[in-house]
């Protein structure tokens, strides 16, 4: 099954920043980053303690995410519980 978002996402550039913005508020640490597809918001990742970039996503719905990982390219939807192709 092929992830039903991917019309949503952005023609987004590099990350914005290299850092979690909502930990960075907090003095929180993370793991690794994720950039939602819809808006750009850079958040955290489910590894990191307080998993800002899915946080992101109940709150506004945007479904998609891409890492941040040096090296990686993939992308996952949180609706369709899948990566994107």
């Amino acid at each position: 099954m092929a992830c039903s978002h991917q019309n949503l996402i952005q023609p987004l550039g590099p990350i914005p920043v290299d850092y979690c913005e909502e930990c960075k508020k907090i003095s929180g640490t993370w793991v690794n980053l994720r950039m939602c597809m819809v808006c750009g918001k850079v958040g955290c990742c489910d590894g990191s303690p307080n998993k800002h970039a899915t946080a992101h996503f109940r709150e506004t719905g945007h479904p998609i995410v891409r890492s941040q990982k040096p090296g990686e390219s993939w992308m996952w939807c949180y609706v369709d519980e899948e990566y994107v192709s």
